[in-house]
This record gives C-alpha cells, sequence and structure tokens, in this order.
C-alpha cells in the first residue's frame, strides 16, 4: 500500500495538501482535490482513518451492498434498514453489483473511501470472497446478508435455504409429485442458490426419487421457456418446477401460458421469497417466504452492535397459492 507522501509527490502538492483532500476535501480547489483523487487512485492508496472513525463516531453512513433492486425482496428489505438506520442516527450509501462478482470489490473499495462506518453487503459467494477477507483485514464491521458462510464465521442473517427449499420439494412430493425439476439462474453467482439445490436434493434423494440438475436460466429473473420445454416432454415429463425466487417462477408463468402449458394443471410452479405480487397474479404463486422486513432492520441492528458474530437464522414459511396443485393423472 502506497504512503500518503507518494501520493502528494505524485500529485504534486505538500504532503498537508493531501492529507486535506481524505480530511476536509471541501477546504480544497477542485482541481487540487482531483489531482489528490487521480493520484490516490493510481497509487491504489486508501487512508487509514478506519480506527479513528470507530472510535470517535465520526462517520454516520454505513454501506449497503446488493445484488440489485429489481427483485422487491432487496428494494423492501433496503426500505426496512433505511427505516433502522436512521432511528439511529445513520444514512445509507447503497450500491448494487448486477450479480456480478467482479463488481464487488470495485464498489466495496469506491465505498471504504467514502468513509462509511460499516457494511450490509450481499456477494456472490461468501465463502470465497477477497472483499470479506479484505474487510476484516481494515477493521470494517461488515454483515453480510442472505449469504450463508459454510467455511467461515462471518456474520451474517439469513433464513436457512436449504431446510426450506427441502421442504418446498417436500410438499410437491405430498401432493403425489415425483418427476421435480429446480430452475435457477446463473449458479456461480448465487451461492444461495447453490443451497437451494442442496435442498431440493435432500428431499429427492430421501424419497428415493431422481434427482435432476438444474435447469440453468441465463437471468435470475427472466425465464426462457425453451430450456424447460424439453423437460416437459417424453417418458417421464416434469410435473412440478421450484425456482430460486419468484421473479424466475412468475416469468416461467407467462411463458408457460404463452406456450399452451397451464399452470397447475400440467406443471405446478413454487417460487422463493415471498413477494407481494406473487399474490396478486392469476394463478397466485406459492412460495417460500422470506421475512424481507426483519432482516433488514436485524441486519442494521447487527452492524451497530460490531459484537456480533455468526449466522442469525430467521424463519421461513411455505405460501400456498394456486401455481401448484397434485399432477394429473393421464
Amino acid at each position: 500500500m502506497s504512503d500518503l507522501i507518494s501520493v502528494a509527490k505524485l500529485a504534486g502538492v505538500s504532503r498537508a495538501t493531501a492529507a486535506r483532500a481524505f480530511s476536509d476535501p471541501h477546504l480544497l480547489r477542485p482541481d487540487t482535490l482531483e489531482k489528490v483523487l487521480a493520484a490516490s487512485e493510481q497509487l491504489g492508496f486508501r487512508p487509514n482513518h478506519i480506527a479513528r472513525q470507530l472510535r470517535t463516531q465520526s462517520s454516520t453512513t454505513l454501506g449497503v451492498l446488493l445484488p440489485s433492486l429489481l427483485n422487491p425482496i432487496f428494494s423492501r428489505q433496503l426500505q426496512a434498514m433505511e427505516r433502522q438506520a436512521r432511528a439511529a442516527g445513520y444514512g445509507l450509501l447503497v450500491a448494487t453489483s448486477d450479480y456480478q462478482p467482479e463488481r464487488e470489490a470495485a464498489i466495496v473499495e469506491h465505498m471504504l473511501r467514502q468513509r462509511v462506518a460499516g457494511l450490509v453487503l450481499t456477494v456472490a459467494d461468501a465463502d470465497n470472497s477477497a472483499v470479506l477477507t479484505t474487510l476484516h483485514e481494515a477493521n470494517m464491521p461488515f454483515v453480510l446478508a442472505h449469504n450463508v458462510p459454510q467455511q467461515s464465521h462471518w456474520p451474517a442473517i439469513c433464513v436457512d435455504n436449504r431446510q426450506a427449499m427441502r421442504e418446498a420439494t417436500e410438499h410437491l412430493l405430498s401432493l403425489g409429485h415425483r418427476h421435480i425439476g429446480m430452475i435457477a439462474g446463473p449458479m456461480l453467482q448465487s451461492d444461495r442458490a447453490r443451497l437451494r439445490y442442496q435442498g431440493y436434493c435432500d428431499a429427492m434423494h430421501s424419497a428415493a426419487l431422481t434427482v435432476l440438475p438444474v435447469i440453468e436460466m441465463n437471468s435470475h429473473t427472466q425465464s426462457d421457456f425453451a430450456l424447460l420445454q424439453p423437460q416437459l416432454q417424453g417418458e417421464a415429463p416434469l410435473t412440478a418446477v421450484i425456482c430460486t425466487n419468484d421473479l424466475l417462477a412468475i416469468s416461467l408463468i407467462g411463458a408457460a401460458a404463452r406456450a399452451g402449458v397451464r399452470i397447475p394443471q400440467q406443471l405446478s410452479v413454487m417460487g422463493f421469497d415471498g413477494i407481494d405480487i406473487g399474490e396478486q397474479i392469476a394463478p397466485s404463486l406459492a412460495s417460500v417466504t422470506q421475512p424481507a422486513d426483519m432482516l433488514g432492520a436485524c441486519a442494521i441492528d447487527m452492524l451497530l452492535q460490531q459484537a456480533s458474530r455468526g449466522t442469525r437464522v430467521l424463519a421461513h414459511r411455505l405460501r400456498s397459492g394456486e401455481s401448484i396443485a397434485a399432477p394429473s393423472i393421464n
């Protein structure tokens, strides 16, 4: 890590001026500030202000990294986080990664430069994220939301994704389905989706039924019916599918209708998240419901307490809906 003197030398300013760019940037002329920040960026310099912030509580901004705001599960969580943070005297700096793991490091680095006091974040893979190691080494408080570390003890809050998907699969089995598949977006972009697939496998193995590979879509929220259609034909067609989120399930229901496949008479569809719009469509969507409001509020509480360690698991529930039914008898 380059030091402040190197930054000052590259920018052509004094060390005091370079330091002021990070402590009191409003006191510098815009062109001078730009030179210092450009030099800092080039040298990879980040001022060591984190410990001072934690001691003095000088920062009243918390960083939030989410995969997307298009999915209502994240926007509802964010709304609860904003309320909880505001009640504690903090504001939020929010960014989205668009499910792109390579964006996470740049976003977190930017937030550190903005002198956030801590972060709540959802990453692609909690056990293989260099971002989390960077935050830990910088003594920056953080809490994972939705991620479930399997090999580390990062503070996290989530539902039990594996158990929830097992219960959803078992519910379809109880209705009489035997040929059940799982639909997901790009699996490498979501450790939650991989845990949900394990839950699906658990239920199918326990029932001594064939476990099928994930039907992987190109998007987390938009289905491609052509990828599913071959699975609806042949000697053992699928009679039910579980999607790893509700938006994917809703998209699939629409695509099925356009293809002339009746839901749930020919294909039962279950989602995951329990977003409100799922209850308003026809047929209404059966889903695993996550407590987004509680998750958001508790994530902020865990972050501000700073002493929180390990994973806090919140309760999920199965929401009934018209999109599932017993399989038709041919």
